[in-house]
């Protein structure tokens, strides 16, 4: 189990900002932005301030949700980002399930509810843009995406627009429900090939395949994986900008609670002058004061 990071934003301004300073806010881009499964993971982030938030979400009453709450730092877009054709876009029983791709009745079928959630009950010829052409995107440092099996197509043409993106936090999925969808494999060969690295699962989602039914609630799994939201992150060695280092870290503590690939991040910026001499420390001692059971490793070890 993981240890919680303790907050460390309750008073005053964020410690982990002023010891490292960045240009500005961290930018948080939301491809499918529909808030189904609760607060998106960046939420404390956007509470305390210091993140801004573009999102995009082509459902009209879930976009009307967003804005209808959106505060001052959320700007939410109606687009549906994708390859830059139009698309069909099948909207399902279960708002969660909505997808440009099709969903495959028999892949549905192995799971228990699937073919309740997955009926499409209409469709609409929905125009889709490359994420590497819309230009009210001013940065991107985390993109976090669900869109039900098209992220492949958005990370294909969007190659540019991530060279500075340090983190990405993706739904994939281990069995495909939809026709012609993506599978982890795929997400993960186009994800390192863009120069990003595995850092942990964020969520997993287990289910139960049909006919055997346990506890006598269809939603109580086994074993069967199905899908996980998994979280990248860009490696912290050079190329790696400063910029980059800080948003990184900012994320890793915040969103992950990844406080050692934060160290690691303000380690790098010590080493290259952008911290002071003592930020390692610093950080170990504010995540002690903060109540974390953290020390750093002797020097050999």
């Amino acid at each position: 189990m993981t240890e919680e990071v303790p907050d460390l934003v309750e008073v005053g301004p964020d410690a982990l900002s002023e010891l490292l300073k960045p240009h500005r806010r961290t930018a948080v881009v939301d491809i499918g932005a529909n808030p189904v499964d609760g607060d998106p993971p960046y939420a404390p982030m956007l509470r305390a301030g210091l993140c801004t938030v573009v999102g995009f979400e082509p459902q009209a009453e879930a976009l009307a949700r967003l804005r209808q709450v959106a505060g001052p730092d959320e700007t939410y877009l109606p687009w549906a980002v994708g390859d830059g054709g139009t698309h069909t876009l099948h909207i399902c029983a279960a708002e969660g399930m909505t997808s440009l791709l099709r969903p495959d009745p028999k892949a549905l079928e192995r799971f228990h509810l699937f073919d309740q959630f997955g009926a499409v009950v209409s469709t609409v010829e929905l125009p889709t843009r490359r994420l590497d052409d819309i230009a009210e995107i001013p940065a991107i440092d985390l993109l976090k995406i669900d869109i039900q099996g098209s992220e492949l197509m958005v990370f294909r043409n969007g190659r540019q627009a991530l060279r500075d993106c340090v983190a990405i936090h993706t739904e994939v999925s281990f069995l495909p429900l939809y026709e012609g969808q993506p599978t982890f494999g795929e997400v993960d060969v186009e994800l390192r090939a863009a120069g990003f690295v595995p850092h942990g699962f964020a969520a997993v989602k287990n289910w139960a395949l049909t006919p055997l039914v346990r506890e006598g609630n269809p939603r109580v799994p086994f074993h069967q994986l199905l899908e996980a939201d998994a979280v990248y992150v860009r490696d912290v060695a050079p190329p790696t900008t400063e910029e980059q280092l800080k948003h990184l870290a900012l994320l890793s503590h915040h969103v992950y609670g990844s406080v050692d690939l934060a160290a690691r991040c303000v380690r790098e910026l010590r080493d290259r002058g952008a911290a002071a001499p003592d930020a390692v420390e610093t950080y170990c001692a504010l995540l002690v004061a903060a109540g974390l059971d953290v020390s750093l490793a002797s020097p050999g070890t």
